[in-house]
């Protein structure tokens, strides 16, 4: 398997292209940590984080046109309600609850945990939208029955990175 570039695993390369590649949109993922309300559900969450039990992170697609003064999209797959004391639960359990997929306008690709991944094969050469009407479609086809561990995030990027670049097990090969 080809390794990630770890030059660019930050977004202070955001205009990064190499000849040839001027007119591509740049796919990247990044991570934020999962967060909760305050009481019970961050109690249950903290518990978790400090077992192992789970990978606290919260993972995302983030697709850069290749225009400087474009704005970056950011999509991404989590619970209706992620705050609420029943997805901590459920994830517990791996029962099944109500996800959205969102749909984001970044102005800047965030300065950490944010990876590029490769460039899109579905970018359109004449407006540079492309990946972005691959990745609406990709969403609106999605199953928004969440099961955190099962069908979460994580596979919700994975599964866009393969339809974006043809590259498989994006975040295994991050993670290493």
């Amino acid at each position: 398997m080809a390794s990630i570039p770890r030059l660019l695993a930050s977004s202070s390369f955001p205009s990064f292209n190499p000849a040839g590649e001027e007119r591509k949109e740049a796919v990247y993922v990044a991570a934020v940590p999962l967060r909760a309300s305050k009481g019970p559900a961050q109690i249950a969450v903290s518990a978790a984080y400090s077992i192992g039990l789970w990978d606290l992170q919260h993972w995302m697609v983030i697709i850069k046109p290749s225009h400087h003064h474009s704005h970056a999209y950011a999509f991404d797959f989590q619970p209706k309600d992620p705050e609420d004391i029943q997805v901590v639960l459920a994830a517990l359990t791996q029962k099944q609850v109500p996800g959205v997929v969102l749909k984001r306008k970044l102005a800047r690709l965030p300065k950490r945990r944010c990876w590029f991944v490769g460039f899109s094969t579905c970018s359109n050469q004449e407006d540079d939208t492309g990946s972005i009407n691959v990745a609406e479609n990709f969403t609106n086809a999605w199953n928004t029955d969440l099961i955190i561990g099962k069908r979460d995030c994580r596979h919700f990027t994975n599964d866009l990175v393969i339809v974006l670049t043809g590259k498989y097990h994006i975040l295994d090969r991050i993670q290493q």
